[in-house]
């Protein structure tokens, strides 16, 4: 594999991981195991190059030892420094990063090795030793917990009598017995379960930097090494009074916080690295002697014959060619209903199989899939760090410098009165003032909401967007595949005079049925309720103009077989239709003497969407205004606006025209959320304020809009909307707590008003609210109003009423749900 390495050694940092770490890192810098964390940054479109050095790696990692702001800037400053990387994004909330490498430069280890050297470690996001690595550093957490609960719950018992005593009561030797017990158990406590504090600080001070860990670890240090003194020497300057029971309360309180915060953390970020860890590690594929081997899921490529088992994920997208089953893909539509699958059917990575073990034709690996374009987006919007977030980031480092002068001065100003009581002084500021709330205000509120946007099937492609949303007061919808689906409808039929309006849809969905025509579709649904009783033979097609084909009546009493046509006026020799006339297909028969004559005329329209009329109902109850622009013409546009209840609708627009229209909202003051089907809306979805891409056939990794819509509902525009106003709430109401509790709590620290047991009470549970406020928007998506939800759980008749411009005697049929 040398021709893979640099050309060049990398000046990387003169500090080198262990032995062992570097063993185990040489082994990513394969080109073979790089697709295991990361991709190619090819153009859409493109499979990975050939030649692995062709084009920049975007690798994904998971980072262990980092708990804040400054954490993730100190990482994100190591990676840069190292020649060769181009980009690193570090997110503090999910612990992980982003790094953009050149392979003629630098390898996966280098760059990692750079990390270690700032006092962090880098694993595979993609890795089954991330997960491990996580839920050992959960284990570590609960047993440093329970040991700091423990030794608490022991120095207390030495600390009530000097409580409770009265002058007197307490003699000198056992007052200096309750201290040395004190200090004892203390020991082991500020050892193990304080260690990762020191260790984090020693490396800082090593570094000449600070993070949040530094200013803790001083006040742990401070506190135990003024009791010790006051242990060691009860007549020193120090000797008027211990603080264990202090010391074991603050780092209890801070690791109940920091422990649960990593519960909900993990809850929260960790359902994405699930994501990303839905493809299985190996598969069984088809020899040439068609015996099945396993292998790992990356050696597939396209063309290979797969084995699925049930339960287990596809590894790949591709076509059933042996065996039936039902799939979960909930993933790619945020519905949880499976839905069948035979032979011929398609399937997509990530994807379960719940019943029976199928064979797959593997038509798309890797990038490519589906699976992965998902992962991306879910990846870029993880690392993206909001406006808000941002302002926190840059003053973190700032604010933790003002906290340790702070503290110094408060120490100076009472050190005449008490030493001990001003050192005290200076923990309790040391902790109180810690800006964990403000680190997480923002960037765990937003994950939150996109997370819960991902289980309904909304990804969420920019974290910016969702402030932008919350203040969106204007909606833009495109009509074609956005308030109508794919799919046509017949809304009418006109008859030549004696033949019923049945009997000619029941002719004309025999011939229909055997063509997959968007026209021929939904003649064939439209007739699907009619009897039946005609068959189709030796039907032929001719594209773009129709079909033709014998209909036979199979009642005992019924006509002879004829040949009859089925399509556009031309094709069927009648008598083209007016330039204004509606679409229509014509149904015509064929006689003998090669004359035709006209059976029936289907007049068709655009499916609307059952539940457009409901969402913009919501919308607009929300105070959003609705607006329909699109491309098609005048009368048909007006027509769906007038059926969603859409007030001002502009037909005939140009992709230019939208914009401009969009642009002129824009001028106006107006917030404009843009709403389009993601293929021929590229530049006004990427003009508008926020956008969703609607559709399942949208190519995810050419999508220009802000959110993704990959089911088949539009009620989730509304509650998205919602969603992103609940969610800059939550940020406001974390900033605004993070804010009030440093006001109200910096001051009576400086005054000696707040002792140091209380300032780590203060400091965990301002962390903890902060994630738990974010954690309610975890729960499910805001709820639409009652009018607004009954109308799309059963509003399946506003689609199929008629045109409101047709004054002809009509045959409705019923529309699809």
């Amino acid at each position: 594999m040398s021709k893979f390495r640099p050309a060049a050694p990398v000046d990387t940092p003169s500090a080198q991981p262990s032995p062992a770490a570097a063993a185990q890192t040489s082994l990513l810098d394969e080109p073979q195991e790089w697709s295991a964390f990361g991709r190619a940054c090819t153009q859409a479109g493109q499979g990975e190059p050939a030649n692995p050095l062709a084009s920049p790696w975007e690798s994904h990692v998971v980072l262990d030892g980092m708990h804040c702001a400054a954490c993730a800037l100190t990482i994100e400053d190591a990676l840069k420094a190292v020649p060769g990387v181009q980009q690193a994004d570090v997110s503090a909330a999910t612990r992980r990063a982003r790094v953009v490498w050149n392979p003629a430069q630098v390898l996966p280890s280098q760059w990692m090795a750079a990390v270690q050297h700032a006092g962090y470690r880098a694993m595979p996001a993609m890795d089954a030793f991330a997960r491990a690595q996580r839920l050992r550093e959960s284990r570590r957490a609960l047993w440093r917990w329970l040991v700091a609960g423990f030794c608490m719950m022991q120095v207390m018992m030495y600390a009530w009598p000097a409580y409770v005593a009265q002058p007197g009561d307490l003699t000198a030797e056992m007052e200096h017995l309750l201290r040395w017990a004190s200090w004892v158990i203390t020991l082991p406590m500020v050892v193990f379960s304080c260690g990762p504090f020191f260790s984090s600080a020693l490396r800082d001070i090593r570094l000449r930097r600070v993070s949040m860990d530094l200013p803790v670890a001083l006040g742990m240090a401070i506190t135990f090494i003024v009791s010790s003194a006051g242990t060691f020497d009860m007549d020193g300057i120090f000797g008027k009074e211990v603080y264990y029971d202090s010391l074991t309360m603050f780092v209890f309180f801070l690791l109940t916080g920091r422990w649960l915060e990593l519960r909900l953390r993990d809850r929260t970020a960790g359902a994405l690295e699930a994501v990303m860890n839905r493809l299985p590690d190996s598969v069984e594929r088809r020899t040439g002697d068609g015996s099945f081997e396993r292998v790992a899921t990356r050696r597939l490529a396209v063309g290979d014959t797969v084995r699925v088992l049930a339960g287990e994920a596809f590894p790949a997208d591709g076509r059933i060619t042996a065996g039936h089953t039902h799939v979960d893909e909930a993933l790619l539509t945020g519905e949880s209903t499976p839905v069948a699958r035979a032979e011929g059917g398609a399937v997509t990575a990530g994807s379960y199989n719940l019943q029976a073990p199928v064979e797959v034709l593997v038509e798309s690996t890797g990038a490519q899939t589906r699976f992965a374009q998902i992962v991306a987006l879910m990846e870029s919007a993880s690392l993206q760090k909001p406006r808000l977030a941002q302002l926190a980031d840059r003053i973190a480092r700032p604010f933790l410098w003002a906290v340790l002068v702070a503290a110094g001065l408060a120490a100076a100003w009472w050190w005449p009165t008490d030493p001990s009581h001003a050192l005290m002084v200076a923990v309790a500021v040391l902790i109180v003032t810690c800006p964990c709330a403000l680190s997480l205000a923002t960037p765990v509120a937003m994950l939150t909401a996109a997370g819960t946007l991902a289980r309904h099937g909304v990804l969420v492609r920019n974290l910016q967007a969702l402030e932008a949303l919350a203040r969106v007061d204007t909606v833009v919808f495109d009509k074609t595949g956005t308030l109508t689906r794919d799919a046509m409808a017949v809304r009418s039929v006109h008859t030549a005079p004696g033949i019923n309006a049945d009997e000619a849809l029941s002719m004309a969905a025999a011939l229909a049925g055997q063509s997959m025509h968007p026209v021929s579709r939904a003649v064939a649904l439209a007739g699907a309720a009619t009897s039946g009783h005609w068959r189709a033979t030796d039907v032929h097609e001719e594209a773009g103009r129709g079909l033709v084909g014998t209909l036979t009546d199979t009642r005992p009493d019924g006509a002879p077989p004829r040949v009859f046509r089925l399509g556009s006026a031309l094709h069927a020799g009648v008598a083209a239709a007016g330039a204004s006339a509606a679409l229509q297909a014509v149904l015509s028969l064929e006689h003998d003497d090669g004359s035709v004559s006209e059976v029936a005329r289907f007049e068709l329209a655009e499916d609307l969407r059952t539940e457009a009329p409901a969402v913009v109902d919501a919308l607009q109850r929300a105070g959003i205004a609705v607006q329909l622009l699109s491309g098609d013409r005048a009368g048909a546009v007006q027509r769906v606006a007038t059926q969603a209840g859409i007030a001002t609708a502009h037909g005939e627009c140009t992709p230019q025209g939208k914009l401009a229209a969009l642009k002129d909202l824009q001028l106006a003051g107006r917030h404009v959320a843009m709403v389009g089907d993601g293929l021929n809306d590229g530049p006004v979805l990427a003009g508008a304020h926020a956008s969703f891409a609607f559709g399942r056939a949208v190519p995810l990794a050419q999508a220009q809009a802000d959110f993704v819509v990959l089911g088949d509902s539009l009620a989730l525009v509304p509650q998205t909307v919602m969603l992103a106003r609940h969610t800059l709430r939550v940020v406001r109401q974390n900033l605004w707590w993070a804010a009030g509790y440093n006001a109200l709590c910096v001051p009576l620290a400086v005054v000696g008003a707040m002792p140091a047991w209380l300032a780590g009470l203060g400091m965990a549970l301002s962390s903890l609210l902060v994630v738990l406020n974010a954690a309610r928007l975890s729960r499910s998506l805001p709820a639409l109003p009652p009018c607004a939800a009954t109308a799309i759980a059963g509003n399946s008749a506003v689609a199929a009423l008629p045109t409101p411009d047709s004054d002809l005697p009509v045959a409705t049929r019923p529309e699809p749900a």
